[in-house]
């Protein structure tokens, strides 16, 4: 029996694992909370990087190089809007460009980012339940050396090149979770948190008021975002380093604390397993880098193999 599962995620690896649950689940045991941390205004349009990029992901339009965009995507509005004076830190491809207008033009309209993206997903025949962590606004704000910059200007316009000092999320705590998403946790036999940043994709849906309560009373199984001491794509090592922490799968593991019931390691840092099985958290070691579509969904099915284990020794115990 097909279990069913709330999955938290936020960037390219997300939306990896993702793709891979939903090649493997019926579509209605899958709902993926989504990270809206990274959502900001540019050029007067609402962009949505996270939701985009696993929704793009989920309907099979991903650019397969870069993991965000769209594939066979064209830039005559970048190259026209740069020709003209205006910002190029920001690619909005001419295809992209229509989810942007379209959703800007819908929450003018008072419509709920949960709507739109409903709506979206519909459209694009992505099946998969798929929710913004909240309808409410939670910038990512990085702390720097420099100073506080908008996540997009650290990620995107400062390549990460700040060392980071912290993070806030403006406004989480008066934010509250997107309808449905509480609901999909209660309702969940195990929560998977994929292979996304804990500091700026995990972190902030778990500081969405009742989101971190709710995880916590469901099993809890985390697949590791570094791999030999790095990030397969993304600033979260740099981050990890420049904190005051080892950039290693079992300070990951440590960060996610309490909440976790399995951590899945990948093969190269099989090592690590004591130390994370030490504070009480079991350990399934598997490949977790994800090259192919197939990869994607070995992966998964390691991940649910492993669930369905776990839960299968709480219910001896």
């Amino acid at each position: 029996m097909a279990l069913k599962v709330a999955a938290l995620a936020g960037g390219v690896g997300g939306a990896k694992m993702l793709d891979g649950l939903a090649h493997v689940l019926p579509a209605d045991h899958l709902t993926a909370i989504v990270n809206t941390g990274d959502d900001f205004d540019h050029l007067g349009l609402r962009v949505c990087p996270d939701l985009d990029t696993v929704v793009y992901t989920l309907s099979g339009v991903s650019n397969p190089d870069t993991g965000w965009g769209r594939q066979g995507e064209t830039w005559q509005f970048m190259n026209t809007l740069k020709s003209l004076g205006g910002p190029g830190w920001f690619q909005l491809g001419d295809q992209d460009l229509a989810m942007h207008v379209l959703r800007t033009e819908a929450l003018n309209g008072g419509a709920s980012l949960s709507q739109v993206v409903r709506k979206f997903r519909e459209m694009m025949g992505v099946a998969v339940e798929v929710l913004p962590m909240t309808d409410d606004r939670v910038p990512t704000i990085v702390e720097t050396d420099e100073g506080d910059l908008d996540f997009q200007i650290y990620f995107v316009a400062r390549r990460c090149e700040p060392k980071v000092t912290g993070f806030r999320f403006e406004g989480v705590e008066q934010s509250r979770p997107a309808p449905g998403v509480v609901e999909a946790i209660g309702q969940a036999d195990v929560v998977i948190f994929c292979p996304s940043n804990p500091w700026v994709s995990l972190g902030p849906i778990l500081a969405v008021p009742g989101i971190r309560e709710a995880v916590a009373a469901r099993p809890v199984v985390a697949v590791t975002p570094l791999v030999g001491g790095k990030a397969i794509k993304g600033p979260a090592a740099k981050m990890y380093i420049e904190l005051g922490f080892n950039p290693e799968a079992s300070t990951v593991a440590e960060h996610l604390g309490e909440l976790l019931d399995m951590f899945v390691l990948d093969e190269v840092d099989r090592e690590q397993a004591s130390a994370i099985e030490s504070r009480g958290v079991r350990v399934r070691v598997a490949q977790t880098v994800m090259q192919t579509p197939e990869d994607r969904v070995q992966l998964a099915e390691e991940v649910l193999e492993g669930a369905s284990h776990l839960l299968s020794m709480e219910v001896k115990a």
